[in-house]
């Protein structure tokens, strides 16, 4: 039987129904070879050789695949449809030709199908072909890229910017464009503006509203009317005469539908209508697509199937009626510059199935079905047809005029079906309106004239829908990378997402700034579309890879040379030029901004920590004057009382306001403080709220049973109780729900908490459980786990926690990816753990004596040998 191989279990187990026992059907899971993440795996001295290792755990199903040709000497390799895809086939045939399981005799083919139906996989079992290779050096040059950038620029930014992370070629220029959303907000001065609106009656006494145009004979611009005199002088002058309406004009206006969705697309639809991250449509339409029931998913196509635009008429005319059903199909023409990478739109593969048909039990995938299929049959409808209507009125003399208008759906066509949603819906509040009878030369009676506030509004903050669109806009990113970029760098904590938007935190803020100071061309946006380009051109043959990463190396290397050797300070100073109208905005009473608010004789610079960055008075350690980069300058502190000869303070830090008794002095190197819990107003502090706190922990009392204390206080997560019985290797904690039970809570409720708390140790946080071991990081030592967390799993590497992608699961993870998602989570090396696990090591020679054998006799097969041009 011929060996059939695929990426997933779902998408083996649907195509082993459609070709029956005559086939093996197996699962590589993923790519079964990469980079291994050390300095070395790309050469560029050598013509930028590539070391690929397979991963630990990919060994087993390579091994898997490798068994199963022996029954049968034909391998058919049937991954997805595009260029990771591609990859996964050429590593396939790579891997296993080294282990000898592919020999001269075996047949190798290629097959892709574009749905997992019947249909389509037989089709493409008929017509079998080589492995792509431009699609593959096109992999190889985007992989080779990311790896160059990745371990060159990140160190760089370690060493230049404590608490930074790491940095990746698209990610960077993505993070940019939120960083500068923000401080375009930052720099936005409203500006207000007036209109005046009347509401107006018809002969046959219907009202209507109507907005005032022309005044003094002028047409109005937006801003004529500037304040309430300006307006109120218009309100006056309308009130004043008598109104006509001197034109009614009614024109036929038409819509069409939106073409069917691609990856960006449907990306940003699912955002606009569910909220959904990008993250979790992808993997919603994942499986959709393994199941067979919508086409391949990362595509940048909008072309549809003849037989498919067939299917999706036939089931309009069933439906709705042959007047919905447009003379001739709708043909959209595809966009994507690289034919190579593109592929049909996504759509239903069965058009007569709809999502109540369908009977999909998850929500996120019976949302997303059910908006592809409607976005899809609404693509081949009629147009909606409208009558938009403009009333003209005016005063006799011709100094004031007003402008009604108005809509009538005259045809619904596609709208019954679906309509697109919209980013941006100022502007068309008055489209909808329907009005009343009108005609020419009628007159119009006044029945109130009302003038309207306005204040321009600052750009809106990005959604993953708004900027997976700017990106396609920008050329920046392929539809592939789209999800992956966005959870990036929010996994990175340089981007926040609070309801549905984008907010850039300190430390993305500051990388953003440093790589614009000293790396402009790599987070340029035509730089990076351009780069795209050069690496689509390589996809279609007309480009040689290794040419293409050449170029970019020799300036980029030039580049981190430079940077590298500049002195953190230096780096600092830069970056506090540049954020300087940002850091220090004009003070309401003139003073310097940048003159330290609490001593008044340092002078504000920015600072870096472990946390990311914050502004800090120049006299530390004698002031420590801190605040955040995006927090608003604070008042100077103030001394709330005096408690037993210290003055007790009020201050403002880094992490917030605290309280803190006395002062900093050389034998009192850190006074007593306490941060302020959450909902505890600065302003609302007072000496007796101060002294609470800082008696903290509070002790509620002994423990009846064993009579340990009971503590109370407040921590990372909030308010706590505290207590650990002799016998229990670690202490329990029991969450308080409002603050001031830290001060108020009595024994007997303390004890009951306790006790619930140990009855259902899962209601908080507990030992995580072992999902699966991978075995000792093969940098840096020590065991990488993948563990089963309250939140989902995640993988654990000392104390390191990087949770898994919702489209990873725990049984697919591999050691490649588990230490690239370490690596993106921990932004840097941990030299401790490398050391700490030399300890253990010298007490017991044999055992080290035989762990290094062991590491030498798996040297070789580690390292492989140079990955061949497809």
């Amino acid at each position: 039987m011929p060996v059939v191989v695929v990426e997933s279990p779902a998408k083996a187990k649907t195509i082993n129904k459609y070709l029956g026992s005559d086939y093996t059907v197996l699962a590589s899971y993923g790519h079964v070879r990469d980079l291994p993440p050390k300095d070395g795996s790309v050469d560029p001295e050598h013509d930028f050789e590539m070391k690929w290792e397979v991963a630990g755990d990919s060994q087993k199903h390579v091994r898997a695949i490798a068994e199963a040709l022996k029954a049968d000497n034909a391998l058919i390799l049937a991954t997805d449809p595009d260029r990771e895809g591609e990859a996964i086939s050429w590593h396939l045939q790579e891997a296993l030709t080294k282990r000898r399981s592919i020999k001269k005799d075996t047949a190798v083919s290629r097959v892709t199908f574009n749905a997992i139906t019947k249909k389509a996989v037989t089709e493409a079992m008929a017509n079998p072909r080589d492995i792509d290779a431009p699609l593959v050096e096109a992999y190889l040059a985007r992989r080779a890229l990311d790896y160059l950038v990745g371990f060159n620029l990140s160190p760089v930014l370690w060493r230049k910017l404590p608490g930074a992370r790491s940095a990746g070629r698209v990610q960077s220029v993505c993070l940019r464009l939120v960083v500068e959303r923000e401080m375009e907000i930052e720099a936005f001065r409203a500006q207000e503006y007036w209109t005046v609106k009347a509401l107006l009656a018809s002969p046959r006494g219907q009202t209507y509203e109507a907005r005032l145009t022309t005044l003094a004979g002028k047409k109005l611009d937006k801003f004529d009317l500037k304040d309430s005199t300006a307006a109120e002088l218009a309100v006056q002058a309308v009130t004043s005469r008598d109104l006509k309406i001197v034109s009614v004009e009614a024109k036929p206006a038409g819509r069409n539908p939106a073409p069917p969705f691609m990856t960006s697309t449907l990306q940003q639809e699912a955002s606009r209508k569910f909220s959904m991250g990008a993250r979790a449509c992808m993997n919603a339409a994942q499986r959709l697509y393994e199941a067979g029931h919508i086409t391949y998913m990362r595509t940048d196509g909008i072309d549809m199937a003849p037989e498919a635009v067939s299917a999706a008429r036939d089931a309009i005319a069933a439906k709705f009626g042959k007047e919905f059903l447009p003379d001739n199909p709708r043909i959209y023409k595809n966009k994507a510059k690289n034919a190579q990478e593109a592929h049909e739109c996504i759509r239903p593969t069965d058009m007569m199935m709809s999502a109540d048909k369908l009977g999909l039990t998850d929500s996120d995938q019976r949302r997303l079905y059910d908006l592809i299929y409607k976005r899809t049959i609404a693509s081949q409808m009629a147009a909606a047809r409208f009558e938009r209507t403009s009333v003209d009125i005016a005063s006799a003399d011709g100094q004031v005029g007003l402008r009604a208008t108005g809509q009538v759906v005259l045809f619904d066509g596609f709208l019954a079906v679906y309509e697109e949603g919209r980013d941006d819906t100022s502007g068309d509040e008055d489209d909808g309106k329907r009005l009343p009878q009108l005609a020419e030369g009628e007159p119009a009676e006044k029945r109130e004239v009302t003038p309207e506030q306005h204040f321009t509004q600052p750009p809106p903050r990005y959604t993953e829908a708004t900027l997976v669109k700017k990106m396609e806009e920008l050329g920046i990113g392929r539809p592939s990378t789209y999800a992956s970029v966005l959870s990036t760098i929010q996994d990175r904590e340089y981007v926040r997402k609070e309801g549905n938007r984008l907010f850039p935190e300190d430390k993305g803020r500051i990388v953003t700034i440093f790589l614009l100071n000293f790396f402009r061309q790599y987070v340029g946006y035509e730089f990076t579309a351009k780069l795209e380009e050069s690496l689509d051109d390589v996809s279609a043959g007309e480009r040689d890879y290794k040419d293409l990463l050449a170029s970019f190396w020799r300036d980029f290397h030039r580049a981190i040379e430079e940077t590298s050797e500049l002195r953190i300070t230096e780096v600092l100073d830069v970056l506090d030029d540049a954020l300087a109208p940002q850091l220090y905005p004009p003070r309401e009473d003139g003073t310097d901004p940048r003159e330290c608010p609490l001593c008044k004789e340092g002078r504000l610079h920015l600072k870096t920590s472990r946390t990311g960055g914050f502004v800090g008075c120049s006299r530390y350690p004698e002031c420590r004057y801190t605040r955040p980069i995006g927090g608003e300058e604070q008042s100077e502190d103030r001394v709330l009382g005096v408690d037993d000869g210290d003055e007790i303070s009020l201050r403002t830090g880094r992490f917030g306001p605290y309280v803190q008794r006395g002062e900093v002095t050389e034998d009192n190197k850190k006074p007593p403080r306490a941060s302020l819990p959450k909902g505890w107003a600065p302003d609302a502090m007072d000496l007796e709220k101060a002294l609470r706190l800082l008696s903290l922990p509070r002790e509620v009392g002994l423990h009846p049973e064993d009579g340990q204390p009971i503590k109370a206080n407040f921590g990372r997560f909030g308010p706590f109780l505290i207590h650990q019985k002799p016998d229990e290797a670690k202490p329990v904690y029991a969450n308080l729900k409002d603050p001031d039970d830290v001060f108020e809570i009595g024994m007997n409720r303390a004890v009951e908490l306790l006790a619930e708390k140990r009855a259902n140790p899962g209601r908080g946080r507990t030992a995580a459980k072992a999902l699966k071991e991978l075995g000792e990081h093969p940098g840096e030592g020590g065991p990488v786990n993948v563990m089963e967390g309250r939140y989902g799993p995640y993988v654990k590497w000392g104390k390191v926690n990087a949770t898994l992608p919702k489209d990873t699961t725990p049984e697919s993870i591999t050691m490649d990816q588990a230490v690239e998602l370490i690596a993106a989570k921990a932004g840097k090396k941990k030299p401790a753990r490398k050391a700490a696990a030399k300890k253990p090591a010298a007490k017991k020679t044999a055992a080290k004596k035989t762990a290094s054998k062991t590491s030498a006799a798996k040297k070789p097969a580690a390292k492989k040998a140079p990955a061949k041009k497809a």
